[in-house]
């Protein structure tokens, strides 16, 4: 099976990011800023004591690909189901939505943050906010067929890594190659 991503390689954006440092600094464990959400996907983790890698944040987001099965296109008629066998699979269908091709993060240490009901001394919390919203209920994140085959016009024609790719190469984001 061949998948298609629309939307192409994931780039960093800055303006993201600010946002992503602004709502981290809250040390609020719950997506937000509310008003934002309606533009925005947006994935919480959080740690407590040191870490070592960013991975040790984001991995688990990709991790919930294991409990993910694809709705194929005929099950999708006229929605797709949500097809999660675990607790969560929605960090990882924000990773991977098709249509969402920005991302930008942040890290803050908290010094005493409320999370499911108990105080963590010095929780690291990582906020990664992306654009275009992915997510949406009754569709899937990508889509069954031949790579970069439905990339925007706009792109050209580019094709890297079998993801559509607009040709600027200043912005890649390696955080997960």
């Amino acid at each position: 099976m061949d998948l298609i991503n629309t939307g192409g390689k994931m780039v960093w954006d800055e303006t993201l990011a600010k946002s992503a440092e602004a709502w981290a600094a809250t040390c609020i464990w719950d997506h937000g800023p509310s008003y934002l959400l309606r533009f925005l996907g947006q994935n919480l983790s959080v740690r407590t004591g040191r870490y070592r890698s960013i991975l040790q944040l984001v991995k688990p987001w990709y991790d919930e690909v294991k409990d993910y099965a694809f709705p194929y296109p005929q099950d999708c008629n006229p929605r797709c189901p949500m097809r999660c066998y675990g607790p969560m699979c929605t960090h990882y269908t924000q990773m991977v939505w098709a249509t969402s091709n920005r991302i930008g993060c942040a890290i803050h240490t908290c010094h005493n943050m409320n999370v499911w009901g108990s105080v963590w001394r010095r929780a690291v919390y990582l906020v990664c906010n992306y654009a275009p919203k992915g997510n949406w209920i009754g569709e899937a994140p990508y889509k069954v067929g031949v790579p970069c085959s439905a990339c925007p016009p706009s792109y050209g024609g580019s094709c890297t890594d079998n993801l559509c790719f607009p040709g600027v190469t200043s912005n890649y984001l390696y955080w997960f190659k």
